[in-house]
């Protein structure tokens, strides 16, 4: 990417209400500005489309990644602490067919997320069980990508987010709940997260050369 990088404070702030995890200090850490078609390359190949499990939203997630990119233009490939992860904004989520929120319209972090099924796993469960399946079998997998947005995309499900910046999600929201619930997420584990922002975090430094987007 031509030009000088800017850098911004992006600040992930806790969802408000009730007893929450205590997330500690950021561990993120710049990896370098990556081409959007690289974005797109890695999570096809992560999340196809057509893969047969039940209620796959990949497509909706791929459609996310390109809002952002309408936003910014840019990404940055990132690594990403347990502290970091924790405080990623989620927007509304229901679930499919779901009775119980996970994710009020206004927002939460995977942290509030993660301890409101903690809190009731089995009545969560019953509640909403094609994303308490999603947690379960997300828990269990491989780490993969996550993708993040420095604000809140254009589209009815963050219109009433609260958290206008920070990191926000834009793709992963069962799998980071799914690893803060089953613990995985300790112990230094690092997960990789592309971003979309026009700048980076201030902690992250200048990243190194990438492609052209």
């Amino acid at each position: 990417m031509a030009g000088t990088v800017r850098r911004a404070a992006l600040h992930g702030v806790p969802g408000s209400g009730g007893p929450m995890t205590t997330v500690g200090r950021s561990s993120m850490s710049a990896v370098e500005a990556v081409a959007f078609s690289e974005v797109l390359r890695v999570y096809g190949r992560d999340h196809p489309a057509d893969r047969p499990h039940r209620a796959n939203t990949n497509e909706d997630g791929e459609e996310n990644l390109r809002r952002a990119h309408s936003l910014f233009g840019s990404w940055y490939r990132i690594e990403l602490g347990r502290a970091d992860i924790l405080r990623v904004v989620l927007p509304w989520h229901l679930s499919e067919g779901g009775a119980r929120e996970l994710v009020p319209r206004t927002g939460l972090t995977v942290g509030r997320a993660a301890d409101l099924v903690r809190a009731d796993p089995a009545g969560y469960a019953e509640a909403n069980p094609v994303c308490a399946a999603k947690l379960d079998r997300f828990s269990r997998a491989a780490f993969t990508a996550v993708y993040l947005s420095a604000r809140p995309v254009d589209h009815p499900d963050y219109s009433d987010v609260r958290i206008r910046e920070g990191l926000i999600h834009l793709d992963g929201l069962h799998r980071m709940v799914g690893w803060e619930v089953a613990g995985r997420l300790g112990g230094g584990a690092a997960v990789t997260a592309y971003l979309a922002a026009e700048s980076l975090p201030a902690c992250l430094g200048t990243p190194l050369e990438g492609k052209p987007v």
